[in-house]
């Protein structure tokens, strides 16, 4: 019966016991034997892995009804390092396309016509002289008609920012219109200028804007006599105005949303202007004539020829009375090669003696005033330099002391400064009484006559 029982192929329920029983003891020998092996720290990590699973299940147990922290949306992505090329290369791509749905979604040529040709069709009478007027409900008709682009530039917010004094509640057409156009032109420059940002931080480098501006000078008639060999020198001259007035840290690179509040590029986009007067060139830091001025300026200084200016060809500068102190403290404190100065410190040397009213300008000559480096002017330091009878003229809130906030708050930076680097600017100051004397009696003469 034993055999018939083993041929029938079931094993008696005792062996089965058995062999469960003994492959259990022989698990339990193994994960004991693994677990022997296991060192001090392998254990303690999977006892705080423990610890830390169970105690964030107990923890939102606890607060189920508050949101959790797994519903907080990320907002911090590590940039790529520089040997991932190809996470570096998805993300330019992936810029690239972001940059380009932008684009799409702005309003060409084609549809701002389109958007004047509904506005004046809108208009509201009576008209004020020669200007188009438009009313709220006409203005909410041309927004349902004008397409889903410019849905954003019909809202109540944008009419209210715009009515002023209008005795039927209506705003201009024209302005509305200047101010969708201006608004596209931002995000379109906006999205110009986050092409040349490699870093994808929101700011440019010097490099970046220089390729930018280099890139921008065939589209702009009013540079189009420009030698291709003055390029290079070009878009030094117009670099240094956005870095040396936006980036007063002197970090290396400017936020683009800094390059968009200043009016810097609208100066240099009033070059695609073919009719701009002699006038506005002259004026215009980025026009042909003003850079060719500079750097022959900067040529004609340079009498070694070495394409560096010592502290003597500096001196020349000008009508050529600053003074010699002045001039050993820019020395001491710009950036020089082997004493002497190259081109693009002398720009941002000229920028700080034309523009001597702006905070910038003032905080480049306060700098080199500042021969005590203590962050403020005290009876010293202008002695050092001239005279300080200049306190009477700053009122500084410390008697025995000027700082760089005095200065810029009495409105008399520029004078300030030009008497303390600049021979012919204390004596005209000096002199002031005899030439207002000397014009009155010039305009008397002149009413004779």
């Amino acid at each position: 019966m034993r055999g018939e029982a083993l041929g029938g192929g079931r094993v008696p329920m005792d062996w089965e016991q058995r062999l469960r029983a003994r492959l259990a003891a022989r698990r339990a020998r193994s994960f004991l034997c693994q677990s022997a092996k296991k060192n001090e720290q392998e254990l303690k990590d999977e006892e705080m892995e423990l610890f830390t699973k169970y105690y964030m299940e107990w923890k939102g147990g606890k607060k189920s009804d508050s949101i959790s922290y797994a519903s907080i949306p990320r907002f911090y992505y590590r940039l790529p390092a520089e040997d991932e090329v190809l996470l570096q290369k998805l993300r330019e791509e992936s810029r690239a396309v972001f940059l380009q749905r932008k684009s799409r979604e702005l309003l060409d040529n084609e549809e701002l016509q389109n958007l004047w040709f509904l506005l004046d069709k809108h208009q509201t009478s009576p008209m004020i002289g020669e200007e188009a007027m438009i009313n709220y409900e006409n203005f909410l008709k041309v927004g349902e008609k004008a397409g889903p682009k410019c849905k954003q530039f019909f809202t109540a917010k944008i009419f209210a920012k715009l009515l002023h004094s209008d005795p039927y509640g209506r705003i201009s057409i024209m302005q509305f219109f200047n101010y969708v156009m201006r608004k596209v032109w931002l995000h379109q420059t906006r999205i110009g200028l986050s092409l040349y940002d490699v870093a994808g931080q929101g700011y440019l480098r010097e490099s970046d804007l220089e390729n930018y501006i280099l890139e921008l000078i065939p589209t702009l008639p009013q540079l189009d006599g420009l030698e291709k060999s003055f390029y290079s020198f070009y878009v030094c001259t117009a670099v240094r105005k956005f870095f040396f007035f936006l980036d007063p840290l002197r970090t290396g690179k400017i936020k683009i949303q800094d390059i968009l509040a200043c009016s810097f590029l609208d100066d240099l986009l009033e070059l695609r202007d073919e009719e701009l007067s002699k006038e506005s060139q002259e004026t215009n830091w980025f026009s042909a004539p003003s850079a060719l001025r500079v750097y022959g300026q900067y040529l004609n200084l340079d009498k070694d020829h070495n394409g560096m200016l010592s502290k003597e060809e500096l001196s020349r500068y000008g009508t050529g009375t600053l003074t010699n102190i002045f001039l050993d403290r820019v020395f001491q404190e710009c950036l020089t090669y082997d004493g002497e100065m190259d081109y693009k410190t002398y720009l941002d040397f000229v920028l700080a003696l034309e523009n001597r009213k702006e905070p910038a300008a003032l905080q480049y000559i306060f700098k080199l005033l500042d021969i005590e480096n203590k962050g403020h002017l005290n009876v010293f330091s202008l002695n050092y330099f001239f005279r300080d009878e200049i306190f009477d003229m700053v009122k500084p809130k410390d008697p025995y002391k000027i700082s760089l906030q005095d200065l810029i708050n009495s409105s008399q930076g520029d004078t300030v400064t030009s008497i303390l680097i600049d021979l012919n600017g204390f004596w005209t100051y000096e002199n002031r009484e005899v030439l207002v004397a000397s014009d009155n009696d010039n305009t008397a003469d002149g009413d004779d006559t």
